[in-house]
């Protein structure tokens, strides 16, 4: 006779966030996000296109991430597998814009090496290297949430 003991996955509320695999990559995902969003709003915007992207990236993602972590937080989740789904497809449309943007930044980046100022050139290579780490935690989150989705 079979049986089905195959266990039901469990998404964490309250400080679970803050010790289980994937929700405790919130906090990095904000800190390195807020600081792509501080290094491109100090430099000059030229050419305004490519960075206003990057801009609208960083602040979108920082304040869903930041949403989403306070639903998790709050357990407004209940547990329900349709959560770890839209935190499957959240993290992963989060991951596909910030590789958008940090494409677009490091073209613009390269475009302005020989620009006259040099203290505007580090901090996009500074807003490039935070962007892509940050892109990387997105992917990171988007692969383990789809490993949870899968356990529901």
């Amino acid at each position: 006779m079979a049986s089905n003991t195959a266990t039901m996955g469990n998404l964490p509320s309250g400080v679970g966030i803050c010790t289980t695999i994937p929700d405790i990559l919130y906090l990095p995902e904000l800190i390195l996000g807020g600081l792509v969003w501080i290094l491109v709003a100090c430099t000059l915007v030229v050419p305004p296109n490519p960075q206003g992207w990057v801009m609208f990236v960083s602040v979108f993602c920082f304040i869903m991430t930041f949403i989403w972590m306070v639903v998790f937080a709050c357990g407004g989740h209940h547990n329900k597998g349709s959560w770890a789904a839209a935190d499957f497809v959240y993290h992963g449309t989060a991951a596909f814009f910030y590789l958008s943007a940090s494409v677009a930044l490091a073209k613009v980046t390269l475009e302005i090496k020989d620009g006259n100022s040099f203290q505007n050139y580090q901090l996009d290579i500074s807003a490039v290297v935070f962007s892509y780490v940050t892109t990387l935690l997105y992917f990171i989150h988007t692969i383990l949430s789809a490993i949870r989705w899968k356990s529901f």
